[in-house]
């Protein structure tokens, strides 16, 4: 099982994971079974050490057709897992919570995936000194090209963080940042998602707009994006001078730069990562 003590070596439980770290799942919806997926494909964890557990069936029979274990108890699957991830709506998660209490020991690494919720809720309605870590992921998660951040508590260690970045690195991106970036993530990244939707249709549309066929202009859209993130992480460049190096001087682009700049883009999107980071913060006060 996963590290039970401070005096062993942060390394020791990421060079466990595959034969004998047990990963349970409070809650069985979509970010879930994404994270489960990363962990299956990179062949992190295998799925007979994998329990999910859901109050009915709907969304449990995804995880059976990929060979993990499944329960409606949620206790179970905190006597079953070293590895306990919360992904519960937020309203649900303080009765779970209050359920669970009881079975939780200090040989558990508890991650909470639920919106809004701090680490000092957490650590209050858990036993004191749980190792308990605050995760937010994104939906590419779901296919493998997340970017996620996580918290630790006071509770949780090197080892815990160090356990929790090798096994997600196979869902994606993932930084511990301090607790309050978490709703600065939720804004640029959480949501962003839903802001790079919306420019990849206004990108294809522009296109159909012109005359190409709508299912080539959004298929081309889309490897536009993803190729330009690419340069951007691979090449580490600020994104200023990867824009820079597209322009030539009276070249077409400079010409569609200026239109974006008229219509404020860059003051727009801005406004919609502070905006959606406000709301995230007053969700987590409520």
């Amino acid at each position: 099982v996963a590290r039970r003590g401070r005096g062993v070596p942060a390394r020791r439980p990421a060079g466990m994971e595959a034969a004998e770290l047990r990963v349970g799942f409070v809650g069985a919806g979509r970010m879930a079974g994404g994270l489960a997926r990363g962990l299956l494909r990179a062949g992190k964890v295998p799925a007979s050490s994998i329990l999910a557990s859901a109050p009915s069936d709907k969304n449990l029979d995804a995880w059976r057709e990929s060979g993990c274990r499944t329960t409606h108890c949620n206790l179970e699957v905190l006597q079953e897992s070293t590895l306990v991830f919360l992904a519960t709506k937020p309203h649900v998660l303080p009765g779970v919570l209050q359920e669970i209490r009881p079975a939780v020991g200090s040989h558990h690494i508890v991650v909470s995936l639920v919106a809004g919720v701090t680490l000092q809720t957490l650590q209050r309605l858990l036993p004191a000194g749980t190792k308990v870590l605050r995760l937010m992921p994104n939906l590419p998660c779901v296919v493998q090209a997340g970017a996620m951040v996580f918290a630790r508590g006071s509770g949780a260690g090197d080892g815990e963080a160090a356990l929790l970045k090798s096994l997600l690195s196979s869902c994606g991106l993932c930084e511990e940042v301090p607790e309050s970036y978490i709703n600065i993530h939720t804004g640029l990244s959480g949501s962003g998602v839903a802001y790079v939707y919306l420019f990849a249709e206004a990108l294809a549309e522009g296109a159909v707009k012109m005359g190409m066929p709508g299912s080539l202009a959004s298929r081309i859209a889309a490897q536009t994006l993803l190729g330009a993130a690419k340069m951007m992480l691979e090449s580490g460049e600020h994104p200023a001078k990867l824009r820079g190096d597209v322009c030539t001087p009276g070249g077409t682009t400079i010409h569609a730069l200026h239109q974006l700049e008229k219509g404020a883009l860059r003051a727009t999107v801005m406004n919609a990562v502070e905006a959606a980071t406000i709301r995230a913060r007053d969700m987590a006060e409520d």
